[in-house]
């Protein structure tokens, strides 16, 4: 090298936000769990240090009936010595002027997919409507003092045959960051990426979209949960979701559903690897405990 270059050393953050989503979890559970005891293990997960708790979703009853009480959990919720945030999902604007009427929420989840059959099979609308609704979902969260995080579905492919490739997922990447959307999870639906997906896309997005927090979602069989979590860490993810022990899944995808990057898997990766988590270990062992009550 010569003087006209400086050398400096690279940075690493070593802190990342953990999403816990017990909705994800519990949506696709054929039994209906008890109300009271999902007041209880959200309220025992509100205590162990997560970024934010995916909660509950404002859908129709007759689609996941599951989430039909999301509203009576909200108001149980105590947030009392809790700096997490919840989330919940919608998926239409009925669902929006719901959630949007609770000050308790911070964020509103939306899934936008690259994959006009998953679209239209999980929102009843085509990509072009969903992006219309986008531009909804932001103005109603800017009065409503929300943040709106959109889901990028099926971004690492899907099963039903469209079209898909890497210019898809970054297009409709430049269309959310045009309409002002600050926070994007890159969801794998599915469970098809790998390890190689995963690098090759974070590497495509992260230093595209600077200003915008990238998340990864993946549904993953527990083998490969690793490999994926170190992929996406090492090519800038900062932010992850997952459920404990894996449980989860969309049902609106396909019959067989694959389940949740399981957090305990997560949180012991980045404590191996001193990453800050801002988890507290002896609450998530008391929080893992609990969701044998459920799961």
């Amino acid at each position: 090298l010569t003087n006209d270059y400086i050398i400096l050393p690279l940075v690493m953050n070593t802190e990342v936000k953990i999403v816990e989503c017990p909705r994800d979890a519990m949506q696709g559970l054929k039994k209906i769990i008890p109300t009271p005891l999902k007041i209880d293990y959200i309220n025992n997960l509100l205590q162990v240090g997560f970024d934010t708790i995916d909660f509950g979703s404002f859908v129709s009853p007759s689609k996941i009936p599951q989430m039909a009480d999301t509203e009576i959990v909200l108001a149980a919720l105590n947030r009392q010595q809790s700096n997490t945030k919840l989330l919940a999902i919608i998926a239409n604007e009925r669902g929006l002027n719901r959630a949007c009427k609770y000050e308790a929420i911070d964020y509103i989840g939306y899934p936008f997919s690259i994959s006009e059959t998953f679209q239209l099979r999980n929102t009843n609308k085509t990509i072009l409507e969903s992006i219309e609704f986008v531009k909804l979902a932001l103005d109603n969260c800017l009065k409503h003092n929300k943040e709106l995080v959109v889901y990028i579905s099926m971004c690492f492919g899907n099963p039903y045959g469209d079209v898909y490739n890497y210019d898809i997922v970054q297009y409709w990447m430049n269309e959310l960051a045009r309409l002002g959307v600050k926070t994007i999870s890159l969801s794998d639906t599915v469970g098809v990426a790998n390890q190689k997906s995963i690098t090759e896309i974070f590497n495509l997005i992260v230093p595209s979209f600077a200003g915008i927090e990238i998340g990864a979602h993946f549904h993953t069989r527990r083998e490969s949960s690793i490999e994926k979590i170190e992929a996406a860490y090492q090519a800038g993810c900062r932010r992850f979701d997952g459920a404990i022990k894996g449980f989860g899944g969309c049902p609106m995808a396909k019959d067989e559903l694959i389940g949740n990057m399981p957090t305990e898997v997560m949180i012991d990766y980045f404590e191996k690897k001193q990453i800050h988590t801002h988890v507290n270990r002896s609450l998530f062992e008391q929080s893992f405990e609990y969701s044998s009550k459920i799961f």
